[in-house]
This record gives C-alpha cells, structure tokens and sequence, in this order.
C-alpha cells in the first residue's frame, strides 16, 4: 500500500486530510492522523475518543463505499471542538440499528453517538461525509 500523504487544508478551519485505499488498514493511517492533529493543536486528551470515532468512520465506509479510496479530515471547527470525518462516494447514508448478542455488525453507529458531541451526515453530489464531533470539557 502506498504511504499517503498529511497536508494541512490551506483555507477554512484548520485541519488535515489523507486520501487513503478503502481498505481495513486505513484506520491505522487514519489514527496516526489523528494524533498528528491533536498534538499540533494541544489536544491530545482527546485523542483516543478521536481516534476511537475516525476508525469506526473508516471501518463503515470500507465496508460499505463504492470506490477504491476514501478521504479522511480532522478538522479543529472551534477552540475546544474537532471534527472527524470520512468522504466517500457513496450515496447510501448511515443507518443506525441495535445489533443482536451474536451479531458484531451495527456496532460503529451506536458507540459513535454515545461517544460524539454531535455527529452526522452531509449529502454531496458525489456521494457523502459522515462526521463526529468532539469538544472539551471544563
């Protein structure tokens, strides 16, 4: 697999995005993004709910996306609030249901809205962006 690429955006929020394959092993590009964001912006008590959120968003969009990649952001949208996010080009959106004892599937959705301030989901003409939010507390 290719080594992607970090780049900082250069307008709007600060923030950083990889293009990386739809693949299982991009969560781990993905949490290694994270932790480069939040310890630029001092915040790395953030950083394992961050990463937690970034992997279950990449785990859904390798498992249910139309292309060979994905984007992923982290983005700092306020002083004490980050945004995680996965693009994809599919236009299915998200939907959360309650999984079984045996079932591991249905997981992600559930433990995303437990875990996120707020999260959600962004139609685009191309596809989608599903997002979770973040903020500090105290």
């Amino acid at each position: 697999m290719p080594q992607p690429t970090t780049r900082p955006r250069r307008t709007g929020h600060p923030g950083y995005t990889e293009t990386l394959p739809r693949q299982p092993e991009s969560a781990g590009h993905a949490r290694r993004l994270v932790r480069i964001a939040l310890t630029t912006w001092g915040l790395t008590h953030l950083t394992d709910d961050a990463a937690l959120l970034l992997s279950e968003l990449v785990a859904n969009a390798v498992r249910h996306a139309q292309r060979d990649s994905i984007d992923v952001s982290v983005e700092r949208v306020a002083p004490g609030t980050i945004r995680v996010s996965v693009a994809d080009f599919s236009h299915a959106m998200p939907e959360p249901r309650i999984p079984t004892t045996n079932d591991e599937n249905g997981r992600g959705l559930p433990l995303i809205a437990a875990l996120a301030t707020n999260w959600g989901t962004d139609e685009r003409r191309w596809g989608k962006v599903v997002w979770a939010e973040l903020e500090e507390h105290g």
